[in-house]
């Protein structure tokens, strides 16, 4: 990485936020198609191997797959799974509250169920992701990121937005691709359009992100927000994903 002038007396520093994370590229598919149940995606039909219950929510309504990875798909990245399907249900209509969802993680791929009938349209028709999304991946890395509460850097005395408006409009997006990286995203520092969940509870503060999901054409979390699963780092270590939670906000 080579930092602009304007930046090089802060590079050491900076430096010592660096984090690498995952970008997803996420590309609504043709209406009509359907992507292998293995395959990584935002909506769709998930892998579900046979036996198992499909997740349901506390009314006992089914769940709406938000997204589904499969990390053999994925590049590697450190802590997080190289090989396994992690998935993320929330419910179809009160996903707004938070504060029912699921987060499971196959570890093997095995025979998978292919009756998904019981996924009636109404299911869809209040959710944030509106169609079925391929996702491709690439490994990035950032220096910090100025929503995340764990990146708290003065640039010798002003903060990082008094910092910016100083800069010209090339400079703006340069800065902006290092420490305020928005969009899809696995691991790397959290983007919010409100605040940090994590920062008003110590309990949270070892969190980190597992998923990130932005506002897109085909994609809406309230006023153009943003959805977030966390995870405790040891927990992620483990593959102990049972209390990941979900948060989102929106402008």
């Amino acid at each position: 990485m080579t930092f602009p002038d304007y930046l090089k007396e802060f590079e050491s520093d900076l430096l010592k936020y660096k984090l690498g994370f995952i970008q997803i590229n996420a590309k609504p598919i043709q209406e009509e198609s359907t992507l292998p149940f293995t395959q990584s995606k935002f909506l769709g039909k998930p892998y579900l191997p046979i036996n198992m219950e499909y997740p349901k929510d506390k009314a006992g309504k089914p769940m709406v797959l938000l997204a589904q990875l499969n990390f053999s798909e994925i590049p590697k990245l450190e802590n997080y799974p190289e090989k396994g399907i992690l998935q993320f249900y929330i419910p179809s209509e009160d996903w707004y509250d938070m504060n029912d969802y699921k987060v499971l993680y196959h570890t093997e791929i095995e025979n998978n169920q292919t009756n998904f009938d019981f996924l009636t349209e109404e299911l869809y028709s209040d959710f944030p992701v509106y169609c079925e999304h391929s996702l491709t991946f690439s490994k990035q890395e950032e220096y910090g990121g100025v929503l995340d509460f764990r990146f708290d850097y003065s640039f010798n005395g002003l903060d990082y937005w008094e910092f910016e408006e100083k800069l010209d409009d090339i400079q703006k997006k340069e800065i902006q691709k290092l420490l305020y990286y928005e969009g899809h995203k696995i691991g790397g520092y959290a983007y919010f359009t409100q605040s940090d969940p994590r920062e008003y509870d110590d309990k949270l503060k070892n969190d980190v992100l597992l998923l990130q999901i932005d506002t897109d054409e085909e994609i809406m979390f309230g006023d153009s927000g943003v959805a977030n699963f966390f995870i405790n780092k040891e927990d992620l270590l483990n593959k102990n994903f049972e209390k990941a939670y979900f948060n989102w906000d929106c402008c």
